[in-house]
């Protein structure tokens, strides 16, 4: 693999001079594009997140991606992180996804989480408005280049997979590598060595072939849009304790820091579309349906939340 775990976290931005934030006006997303230009929303910019509504074409030759080593144990050690905007975790060597539409293959390099609060959701992308708890982005990394910033040169450089996270009551055992070891890395720049796992226990196995494709941008700065994304349909589940080690657990802080501050609503607003297709693969239901129905007969249909089943009312924001 060309991509140190060094080099890696510069596709979280922790390698970029000026830091960011969420929750303070002079450095909260709306406020990134005053250092980082790139992440002003210029009209026609394709950046990310964005609403995933009615307006989808069905593309049937969108079919499951080919997630090479996602189902094997592999040698070595991952590194979990607090790098004070999310809990990261940088994957070593052995995996890949490629097919499904995407331009080539790509390496897997690694994954990290956004959320809300006790009482907001906070997923980066929205499903008919609807947010979900939380969302996982997992990471890729084009094979052809030989380096990170060649790959940031390249309109389809990253391809990026993300995941909705939905609340039940009971513990998701796949997500125990992670949730087990949050205590050891609540503070930021904390970072801890987890043994590798099946990656395929966090994606959504029995529905990895519904899901939405676009061209975008990171969510974090520089905002740089040099992504493919595929965003899955049907999350995936934790339970009320998991998502709160994430809610109440996490600092943006460092350990001592006089006046602690947990990290929280780490998402970025919600971004036009403009003359952007938005693809729905061959098996994608939620929202493809509602769009074809509404072709044929001329009728705005209304979206039921299905997927969002196990929200507590009151707790979904657009």
């Amino acid at each position: 693999m060309f991509f140190t775990a060094t080099v890696l976290s510069a596709i979280y931005v922790t390698a970029y001079a000026a830091d960011f934030c969420y929750d303070e006006g002079h450095c909260d997303p709306y406020a990134w594009g005053d250092t980082y230009p790139t992440c002003h929303p210029l009209l026609e910019g394709h950046h990310s997140p964005i609403n995933l509504d009615r307006h989808v074409t069905k593309d049937v030759a969108l079919d499951a991606l080919r997630l090479h080593g996602f189902d094997s144990v592999h040698k070595g050690q991952w590194t979990l992180s607090n790098d004070g905007h999310s809990i990261v975790l940088d994957i070593g060597s052995g995996m890949a996804v490629s097919g499904g539409g995407l331009p080539g293959s790509y390496q897997t390099v690694q994954l990290h989480f956004h959320w809300g609060s006790p009482s907001t959701n906070g997923s980066e992308h929205t499903m008919d408005t609807q947010r979900f708890p939380m969302e996982m982005h997992v990471v890729n990394v084009k094979s052809v280049h030989p380096n990170l910033s060649a790959a940031m040169e390249d309109p389809t450089g990253l391809a990026v997979l993300g995941v909705f996270i939905d609340v039940v009551y009971g513990d998701n055992v796949h997500f125990s590598p992670i949730s087990k070891a949050l205590p050891s890395i609540a503070y930021k720049g904390q970072t801890t060595a987890v043994r590798p796992f099946p990656l395929i226990g966090l994606l959504p196995q029995a529905n990895l072939t519904q899901y939405y494709r676009y061209h975008g941008s990171l969510t974090t700065p520089p905002c740089s849009q040099v992504v493919v994304w595929t965003v899955y349909e049907v999350p995936v589940h934790i339970s009320w304790g998991q998502l709160e080690q994430f809610t109440g657990g996490v600092y943006v802080t460092e350990e001592g820091a006089e006046h602690g501050t947990q990290l929280r609503d780490n998402f970025r607003h919600i971004h036009p579309v403009f003359s952007r297709v938005v693809h729905a693969s061959r098996d994608a239901r939620l929202l493809a349906g509602v769009a074809a129905a509404r072709h044929a007969s001329g009728l705005l249909l209304l979206l039921l939340p299905a997927g969002l089943c196990c929200l507590t009312p009151g707790l979904v924001r657009a």
